[in-house]
């Protein structure tokens, strides 16, 4: 069977393009600025894209497409209507963000508690002061919000550190480096006694708007809350006042719901909050673990055997 794949928005090298080809005895790659889809979309059998993309002005030309590899774990935004009920397999990327996100993680927490960020900003102003409040992340807590692939990661770290980690999960299972598991309706219990709260939950209707001010209101008041998941899953504006009026500690926000960021935002002016430009999954390993996913799905998808990633498109992981 020969196939027609086309890649949207990515780059790749001749080592990445050779272990496509190698994947497939016929098949023939288009690389394309995203701009220019609408030229190419009509022949592909295959598409590989960013899970931003918006697939509803291409879906019409698309009258051959089978299946889209999302080089990303999030794919709400391709997620339109027509696509849904269309007959179009999706897969993503789910499972090679552990590494990077878990560091990401673990340097926040070793930021706050030993003082670096604070100690960064007094060097900028050349102040020698002591750092009284440094703290050891030994013995805290870490409570996980939606223990994928990527709360696993954290979990171990975490773990291998001294900590105690909680985390929530739909089906309860046993894990190794969770001390304490809950389902997702026991989310209070999950982050109640919690020093650090970390969510890592896919963007779903369930999930949308989830952490509001209540939420805030049963964390304690030295928390510190980061999010490395998804920008809606937080209300930005309850965020901004559980710190302006000290009900948490502190917290980090790698992706928001409006990105990039605008200046105007008023989260740039929010006390106590490190901002990070969605870089937390950012790896030179990133292109390399995608593919890997896609190639071996490719394999699967020639031979019609079972692939993996599969998207459940009306549930959106």
């Amino acid at each position: 069977m020969s196939l027609n794949i086309l890649a949207l928005g990515c780059s790749l090298n001749e080592k990445q393009l050779a272990a496509i080809s190698a994947a497939h005895d016929d098949l023939q790659i288009q690389v394309c600025k995203t701009s220019e889809a609408k030229a190419y979309i009509a022949d592909a059998d295959v598409l590989l894209a960013w899970g931003q993309t918006d697939l509803a002005p291409l879906l019409p030309l698309a009258q051959k497409l089978k299946w889209v590899h999302a080089l990303s774990a999030g794919v709400e935004n391709m997620l339109c209507p027509e696509f849904v009920n269309a007959d179009i397999i999706l897969t993503n990327s789910r499972g090679i963000h552990g590494i990077p996100i878990a560091e990401h993680v673990i340097g926040i927490m070793l930021g706050v508690n030993r003082g670096l960020f604070k100690a960064f900003e007094q060097q900028k102003n050349k102040q020698w002061k002591s750092l009284r409040e440094t703290d050891e992340i030994y013995e805290k807590s870490i409570a996980i919000i939606g223990l994928g692939s990527i709360g696993r990661a954290i979990a171990k770290r975490a773990k291998s550190m001294g900590m105690t980690v909680t985390a929530t999960k739909h089906k309860l299972t046993t894990e190794l480096f969770v001390d304490a598991l809950y389902p997702p309706t026991d989310l209070t219990a999950a982050i109640g006694s919690a020093d650090f709260i970390v969510v890592t939950l896919p963007l779903t209707g369930e999930t949308k708007n989830l952490f509001t001010l209540p939420v805030f209101q049963k964390m304690k008041s030295s928390a510190y809350f980061i999010n490395v998941s998804r920008g809606p899953v937080v209300n930005e504006a309850d965020l901004a006042t559980a710190l302006e009026q000290n009900i948490i500690g502190g917290a980090a926000l790698d992706v928001f719901v409006e990105e990039p960021l605008p200046a105007t935002s008023p989260l740039w002016n929010v006390p106590h909050l490190l901002i990070t430009p969605h870089s937390a999954a950012v790896s030179p390993h990133y292109m390399d673990r995608s593919l890997k996913i896609f190639t071996e799905n490719l394999s699967h998808f020639s031979q019609e055997n079972d692939m993996i990633n599969v998207i459940d498109k009306n549930k959106g992981y």
